[in-house]
Formats: C-alpha cells, structure tokens, sequence
C-alpha cells in the first residue's frame, strides 16, 4: 500500500453515484409499493451498502483500513432509474472516495439481485465520484499563490563548511510543491545578531514566507528562538503546537523543540527545527493548510478561522 505515514488526519468525504435502469414499469410499481417478493429492496440495499462501506480495504488491495464515522444511503427515483447516492465521512489520513463507490456499486447490485426475477432487462448504469472533499487536495484546487520564499539554514557548522545541510535543501524542495514560485537558500551562523540582521534584510527584500531550520534546540547555541520572536508582530502559536503534536507522534524528542512562526509585517516567519527529519516532519505537519494565511492576509475567508 502506499505509505501515508507523514499525512495528518483530516475531515474527509466523498460522495458517490451509481444508477439502476429498469425496463419493466411492474417491476418499478412493486419496488415503490414495496410488494417485492424478496422484501424491502431500499432498505435490503442501504444494509448491503454500509457493509460494503467498511469491508472496502478487504476487497481493494490497495486501500487503507481506516475509520468510516459517517455512511450515508439516498435514492432518487426518475422515471425507470434509481439513482443511489452513497455518502461516507471520515477523520483519517485518506480519503474515502473509494469506499463511497464500492458502497453504491453493491448497492446497485443488491437491488439488481432483488428485482431481477421481476425485470429481466435491468442495466447498472454509471458508477461514478461526485464530489470529494479533504486532504491536501483542497488546497490544490484553489488558485496558486504567487509567494516569494527565503529559506534559511542556521548552523554554524554548516557557514564552517564542516556539515552539509539537507535540511534546507529538504525545506526548498517542499516549499516549490506548493505554490512557491521562488525558494532560495542562504545559510547564517547561529548567533542572535546574525540571524536577526539576515531576517530583516530577507524581509525588505520582500519575501513573503521566511522558514528557517535549525538553533530550536536546547544546546547554548540554540538562539533562534530569541533571536526571532522579537521581530514578530504577531506570533501565531498554533502553528508550532501542530508541528510539535505531529512529531511527537513520530518520535519522542519533538517535544524538546522550541519551534515558533508568526509575522513580521507581511512576511511570515517560520522556525523549524536543524535536523532533516524534523524540519520534514513539519512542513508535512503544516503544508499546504498554512497557505491559507495569505488567504486570510488578503482579507479572504477570514470567518472560517
């Protein structure tokens, strides 16, 4: 299976179609009048249906096991059709868009089965996706944001030459899959002035997002945190509580960190932690759903914060 380990959960939903054609206007009045020999056809479905639902992951090779918290059966009936809608939910780390189109496909044939010794002609139609909503998707959908990005390494060992830094470099290549146009990396040795003096000059030169990687720790010279907080306007906690709650349930140390963001005028600033792992794990734990600030920055969907 595909590996969805560095996803968050999230609120997850799909809605799915699938149409039954009958050619027998008997075979319709018993299904309304519910004088199917077989018993209730709708009711029978919708039990076939969420049964389905959750067996998904049995029958699919490639789907995850996952939690189904909300499964939905509706019928529309237009002439000789029968339009089923299955609608499933779920707050996990994938989406569950195969799950609501195994379920209306079984429902389909369930009542296929329990109307064909009364319509010999019957035809499952289209099964198809209707809507699906959560995940990273969402974000992609919107309109791409024209964002500037600096990312900058804070390591005295690297500005030494003595270490090789892959963390920014993991940071840049993240930071282009989501609507950066520009990514650049610079590298600051880890003293307060330093890394105080790149920033501002990062900020005039009007880059809309600063992510930094490394001094979150606890050594003594692991300033960042004092050297970037008092160039905040306005911090934004939430942020590194995600980033943290996230790691943390990839390893035990990410509670140690001292990671912070917020903005400086119009620049948002991040602070990740120095080791690769932990500056992966972060901008997973908050890419692309951060994006949504420079929505909010715009004066757009405010309300929903």
């Amino acid at each position: 299976m595909v590996d969805i380990t560095s996803k968050s959960n999230t609120l997850r939903s799909a809605i799915a179609q699938a149409v039954v054609k009958l050619s027998n206007a008997g075979a319709m009045e018993a299904l309304r009048n519910k004088t199917v020999p077989k018993g209730d056809v709708f009711e029978m479905a919708k039990a076939a249906g969420l049964l389905a639902v959750k067996r998904t992951s049995d029958l699919i090779p490639d789907c995850h096991p996952l939690p189904i918290e909300f499964a939905s059966v509706k019928y529309e009936i237009q002439e000789m059709e029968i339009r089923i809608l299955m609608e499933v939910k779920t707050v996990y780390k994938t989406g569950v868009e195969v799950e609501a189109m195994h379920g209306a496909s079984v429902v389909a044939l369930t009542v296929y089965d329990m109307l064909k010794p009364l319509d010999k002609g019957i035809e499952i139609g289209s099964i198809r996706l209707l809507e699906k909503k959560g995940g990273k998707s969402d974000r992609s959908k919107k309109e791409k944001l024209a964002l500037k990005a600096a990312v900058l390494i804070i390591s005295d060992s690297v500005v030494a030459g003595i270490r090789e830094d892959k963390s920014g470099k993991a940071i840049a290549a993240k930071l282009k899959t989501w609507s950066v146009n520009e990514a650049n990396c610079y590298e600051v040795s880890d003293s307060l002035s330093d890394i105080q003096s790149k920033i501002r000059q990062l900020i005039n030169e009007g880059n809309n997002l600063i992510v930094t990687t490394g001094g979150t720790g606890l050594s003594p010279r692991d300033v960042t945190p004092e050297a970037i907080r008092p160039l905040l306007d306005r911090e934004i906690p939430g942020l590194m509580e995600t980033a943290r709650a996230y790691g943390q349930a990839r390893t035990p140390f990410a509670m140690l960190s001292r990671s912070l963001a917020g903005f400086s005028g119009d620049t948002l600033i991040l602070a990740l932690p120095g080791s690769p792992a932990g500056a992966v794990e972060s901008m997973d734990a908050l890419f692309p759903q951060i994006l949504h600030v420079f929505d909010v920055k715009k004066g757009a969907g405010h309300d929903e914060v």
